[in-house]
């Protein structure tokens, strides 16, 4: 049983209506709002844990670019382009990207004891196998956010896929990571 300063990462949830997905993820993380508010909404923060961000527009309507900084065997990163489409500081961040990766909402809640309630939801549409990529993909970053709130940022140059293919798999499988 996690005490209440140990961040929990609770197993993403889906919810499909033919190839639209949209993934549900909530964390339990033992920061203060602030610190949480700059890991997922500024271009300081995102890339210690998911993407560099450039251009990044703080505002609603603000042009953002995420380019992935793990990348694939060939060297090849995930580039999306798009567009600030919610902005509340320290409680909303959404961004609309081009490509598989949609729409991402980042939701603060207020601090409960010694934590913060972070809502994360992904709207994407493909296939299934694109819905279970992208729940590995986002646990996998997620468990990243940790480490770089504790401040230990990802080293993007020793990621390898392990991780993320063994919650993969197990998302795939239907247990709990």
């Amino acid at each position: 049983m996690n005490d209440a300063t140990t961040p929990v990462i609770e197993h993403g949830t889906s919810e499909s209506h033919g190839d639209r997905h949209v993934l549900r993820f909530t964390l339990r993380l033992p920061h203060p709002v602030p610190r949480v508010w700059a890991a997922v909404a500024s271009a300081e923060g995102l890339p210690g844990w998911l993407a560099a961000a450039d251009p990044f527009e703080p505002r609603v309507g603000g042009a953002v670019t995420l380019r992935w900084l793990n990348t694939d065997r060939d060297g090849n990163a995930t580039v999306a382009p798009g567009a600030v489409t919610a902005w509340d500081v320290e409680r909303v961040a959404e961004y609309t990207l081009e490509g598989v990766h949609g729409r991402i909402r980042f939701h603060l809640e207020p601090p409960r004891g010694d934590h913060v309630l972070l809502r994360f939801t992904n709207e994407i549409r493909g296939d299934d196998a694109l819905r279970l990529d992208c729940l590995a993909g986002w646990h996998d970053h997620f468990l990243h956010l940790v480490d770089a709130l504790d401040g230990y940022p990802a080293d993007w140059s020793k990621w390898t896929p392990v991780r993320w293919a063994a919650l993969r798999e197990e998302y795939a499988a239907g247990t709990r990571p």
